[in-house]
């Protein structure tokens, strides 16, 4: 993925816009440019860190564009290579005219993430933080932006390589007794071992519970509406969007299929998910969207099941305990509330709660969608909720590699544990507390990734990052 020569890409959106920027970075970013700018003012052309100058781009005798140069020496540029950026206006036509004549001069088109790639080679930053960006590039919410920035300043990565420093520490102590065997010595404190690998437990565990909330953060948290046909599922859906996005009827089963939407509150965004309503039936195209409604349901964070009075608490019981599972935030819903002079029947919700499966602990709400103040406080809810989510951890990770690694790692310490318990010797502890070293490694980078690994990571990127 790599190339050891010059690169040149838009970093800008594609298309016609009032600006357009080119970056270009490796070691003939200056002497290649200086083929091509020439300084509006009388002073002779220096790269000069950080310095920005007006000139003209010029190919031959015709002028290009006229253009802002600003220059970045190494190693305090991004990629830590010397690096140019030019401003130009963004019409696609000089775009590419500045792009077609640098290639002709022995420059390469960039690849995706390679400018943040070869960043992480130079050891400007390391892997989680260069992942980062990416995330940083994408987050379309406050939170999601939150999490991003916060891995990017590196408050991740310090956690984690304490947390690698305490093993290796205690890896050197063991591996330095196994060279003294003979004589009988020991330097490892395995009490203290075992404290801290409880302590690293304790971490690593933390680390893997705001999995949920960071990627949930991360992609939008999934909360599926579902409930009987006509409880108001598509009406919600609507009012909370504040827009007709769904079919509402009064005949049953009008929605077949699932309707999704975004909507962001407090920062936060929550994809909403209408779904089809449950009941038997005879119908095939309507059994087909039961069926995603219970998939839907089993993929969400949140469970909005509504009903409405009159009702039967045995079937919304039954149904309600064959949708829950450990983990999902359950709400329930009663609707139209607007029927019964806006009031919600707490005592019927008491009696559904009573008889629901002990592991989950619902929230009760009523609502009418005429009644901005219920929807208010449902939304305020939802908002409540997900911040339980993140528990007390500190630091958020929202990255499935992050994650995968922390649970290797976790196996790795749990046979240090155990093997402590059965007094193995030092070199079976050894090799464990070796892997869950790695582990952690992988994470930021401090142990070196095949180019395979690094591709998957970087290919993701945008080009011009």
């Amino acid at each position: 993925m790599l190339s050891d020569g010059t690169i040149i890409a838009l970093s800008t959106p594609q298309g016609s816009g009032a600006l357009g920027v080119l970056r270009i970075s490796g070691p003939l970013a200056f002497e290649k440019t200086a083929l091509f700018f020439k300084p509006k003012s009388k002073n002779k052309l220096e790269f000069i860190h950080k310095k920005a100058q007006l000139g003209e781009f010029k190919i031959e005798n015709t002028i290009i564009d006229e253009v802002v140069l600003t220059s970045y020496v190494a190693p305090h540029s991004y990629t830590g290579e010397n690096c140019v950026e030019l401003s130009c206006h963004g019409s696609p036509f000089i775009l590419q005219q500045i792009i077609t004549n640098y290639l002709k001069v022995g420059l390469l088109p960039a690849q995706p993430g390679e400018f943040t790639l070869r960043a992480y080679l130079n050891k400007k930053m390391d892997l989680s933080q260069s992942e980062s960006v990416a995330d940083l590039i994408a987050s379309e919410s406050e939170a999601a932006h939150r999490v991003a920035i916060q891995q990017l300043r590196g408050g991740y990565s310090s956690e984690m390589e304490q947390l690698r420093q305490d093993l290796i520490e205690f890896k050197a102590l063991i591996e330095l007794e196994l060279d003294f065997s003979e004589e009988d010595v020991a330097f490892a404190d395995l009490e203290k071992l075992k404290a801290l690998l409880i302590t690293v437990t304790q971490k690593i565990e933390t680390l893997q519970q705001s999995f949920t909330y960071g990627n949930a953060i991360k992609k939008g948290i999934p909360v599926a509406i579902a409930g009987k046909p006509n409880v108001g599922k598509s009406s919600l859906l609507n009012a909370l969007l504040d827009e007709e996005k769904a079919i509402v009827s009064s005949i049953p089963g009008t929605t077949r299929d699932t309707i999704e939407d975004l909507i962001t509150i407090e920062g936060i965004t929550f994809r909403l998910i209408d779904t089809a309503g449950l009941r038997e039936t005879d119908d095939i195209i309507e059994s087909i969207g039961i069926q995603k409604t219970r998939q839907k349901v089993n993929q969400a964070a949140v469970l909005l099941y509504l009903y409405s009075t009159p009702c039967s608490v045995e079937e919304i019981t039954n149904e309600i305990n064959s949708l829950i599972r450990s983990g999902l935030h359950l709400f329930l819903i009663e609707n139209k509330i607007d029927l019964h002079q806006f009031q919600h029947n707490t005592e019927l919700s008491k009696t559904i709660q009573k008889k629901i499966s002990a592991s989950i602990s619902p929230k009760a709400h009523g609502i009418s969608i005429y009644d901005n103040d219920s929807l208010q406080k449902l939304k305020k809810m939802l908002v409540d909720s997900i911040q339980t989510m993140k528990g007390n951890a500190s630091t958020i990770i929202s990255n499935s590699r992050h994650f995968y690694a922390l649970n290797e790692a976790a196996n790795a310490v749990k046979k240090v544990q155990d093997g402590l318990v059965n007094e193995l010797s030092g070199d079976l502890l050894s090799v464990d507390l070796k892997e869950a070293i790695n582990q952690i490694g992988t994470i930021t980078g401090k142990i070196d990734l095949d180019d395979d690994i690094l591709g998957t990571i970087f290919g993701r990127f945008c080009i011009g990052k």
